[in-house]
């Protein structure tokens, strides 16, 4: 038993050790070492963002009748698409 809670000890203080060196590695400084090419490309991403297609939906929500009905209709299609496929075929 207290070996599994050293391994778990030893995961956590591992886990820690990674996110701190993740932070300290992921700095403006580390931006500078990139090349040319990849700080060049990160404009592209901006620009593409404003681009993207924004699609808007407008429909009215249905009321909580309208919804047990249709669930009602959906589980009695189920059923009958069930009823008429037999038994199973596995």
């Amino acid at each position: 038993m207290n070996v599994l809670k050293n391994f778990e000890a030893l995961f956590v203080v591992t886990l820690g050790l990674a996110c701190a060196a993740n932070y300290v590695v992921d700095t403006d400084a580390a931006l500078d070492s990139q090349p040319t090419a990849v700080r060049a490309a990160a404009p592209a991403y901006a620009a593409a963002a404003k681009d993207m297609q924004v699609v808007v939906v407008s429909a009215k929500r249905l009321t909580a009748e309208e919804k047990a009905q249709s669930l009602l209709a959906e589980r009695k299609a189920a059923s009958a698409s069930i009823a008429a496929n037999g038994a199973s075929k596995i």
